[in-house]
């Protein structure tokens, strides 16, 4: 029987160095059965002062407790490690990759709930998770899910994340049932999550909210210069070459 399961992870940075330091999960059973894990863990590595920012996670929180590999959630993950089962998350790359640098070594199907929104909503904003949270209205039904399984919901906490992209995914489904009709929802996440995206603008910089390919043709040093100089997401980083080889 297929199981999904949907994490998030906070950590003490965003560097190779950084390490996992609060885990949570839903795994969301086919009959709609819901196991949640909301885990705080040790780490040798010291939690950046930039992290603590966004996570509010300091170390006088996690002192004492045991390290990610102890958890339950990391015990169940690696029983459910199966190509039968799912893993989701949004930005699934860095989030996998903390579980990766933990010694997991990970046999699921994967779904990237941040890819495919770029695909199922390509005119959005940005893409963020809490911006789908706003935008799609998510906070309305955020609460009565969270009473239905105990949760404190809490910006940029794994387990209140988790919660966000669980009814996200939810959105999703819908909208692949939209747009391609007749088609397994599931089964076109996953092939949508491997799908590089084509971004129509730009969401940031001096040309934000206009036309990359209109800009290539205008300004092409600049788009030579941010695959040069900018640490960009796959996605951009792609549509950026793809549209030089037609400059």
């Amino acid at each position: 029987m297929t199981k999904y399961v949907l994490f998030d992870t906070e950590t003490t940075g965003n560097q190779e160095e950084d390490r996992i330091i609060q885990i949570g999960a839903m795994v969301v059973g086919s009959k709609g059965s819901v196991e949640v894990y909301d885990e705080l863990c040790s780490s040798e590595v010291p939690i950046k002062v930039e992290a603590m920012e966004v996570h509010n996670i300091t170390p006088d929180i996690i002192e004492g407790k045991a390290g990610f590999q102890a958890t339950k959630f990391y015990n169940d993950l690696n029983i459910l490690n199966s190509e039968n089962n799912y893993l989701i998350a949004h930005n699934i790359k860095f989030d996998l990759g903390m579980l990766e640098k933990e010694g997991f070594v990970n046999k699921m199907k994967v779904i990237d709930t941040l890819r495919c929104s770029k695909h199922l909503y390509p005119d959005a904003n940005y893409h963020r998770l809490q911006y789908f949270r706003y935008a799609l209205e998510l906070y309305k039904e955020e609460q009565e899910e969270a009473m239905k399984h105990n949760i404190t919901i809490k910006a940029h906490d794994a387990i209140g994340d988790v919660l966000v992209m669980k009814l996200l995914l939810s959105k999703l489904v819908s909208r692949v049932k939209e747009k391609y009709a007749g088609v397994n929802p599931i089964l076109k996440l996953e092939e949508l999550t491997h799908t590089p995206v084509i971004m129509k603008s730009f969401k940031f910089g001096k040309y934000k909210g206009e036309d990359i390919e209109d800009i290539a043709r205008s300004d092409v040093g600049y788009i030579k210069w941010m695959l040069k100089s900018l640490e960009l997401d796959e996605d951009l980083k792609y549509t950026l070459e793809r549209v030089l080889e037609n400059v």
